[in-house]
């Protein structure tokens, strides 16, 4: 499994000859949508009623049971969060073995029961930069109970985005960890199965 980050919520994830691509629309922050042909895309923020959709592939948008092509993801809502306006989704994909938590544009910490569902948890993708998303210290908390083998960042600052954010490192420092940098994550099921501790994964753009 390949996975690579352009930025805020954006990740491309290359999975058995498929591949997915998570909140693309990343081009008023300032920073350089992906291109390329993937066979679905996952929306964790949606405009409200759904419209048309004009993606290329498939598109995963809102709560429910999914299938790409042999890739499981099951969406989870968060109606504190959704308004009449738009809708919050939290996604959790498998593929390879492998359980992929997208928490998207999430702001506040989620009832008890959505963590629960949401476990196990292998890969945590979690907005790191604070304000307008989840705070820091509620991230770390959060991370406490999924407990994930990996973290990846998301929402933090970089060169290029419009929106003030907070780095990378002091999230670190929340979590008392030190943040891996890497252009791109390249992961298997028996790395992560034989892996001591929680790694954190900064991936640059």
């Amino acid at each position: 499994m390949v996975i690579n980050w352009y930025g805020e919520g954006c990740f491309k994830v290359q999975t058995g000859g498929q591949t997915l691509l998570i909140d693309p629309d990343i081009s008023s922050s300032g920073l350089t949508a992906p291109r390329g042909k993937v066979e679905a895309t996952l929306r964790t923020l949606t405009p409200w009623p759904i419209l048309p959709a004009e993606e290329e592939g498939r598109v995963v948008r809102g709560p429910g049971e999914y299938e790409v092509q042999g890739v499981e993801v099951g969406g989870f809502g968060l109606p504190k969060e959704s308004t009449e306006n738009f809708l919050k989704t939290v996604y959790l994909v498998k593929a390879e073995g492998l359980s992929l938590c997208f928490l998207g544009h999430m702001t506040d910490y989620p009832d008890a029961d959505l963590y629960e569902e949401l476990k196990p948890v292998d890969l945590l993708f979690i907005p790191a930069g604070g304000k307008p998303f989840l705070k820091q210290e509620l991230a770390a908390k959060l991370i406490k109970q999924l407990e994930p083998k990996i973290i990846v960042a998301s929402f933090f600052k970089v060169p290029g985005l419009k929106r003030s954010s907070d780095d990378v490192k002091s999230f670190a420092k929340e979590l008392g960890l030190t943040a891996e940098s890497d252009e791109k994550l390249v992961i298997k099921k028996k790395e992560v199965s034989e892996q001591k501790g929680i790694r954190l994964i900064a991936l640059s753009i």
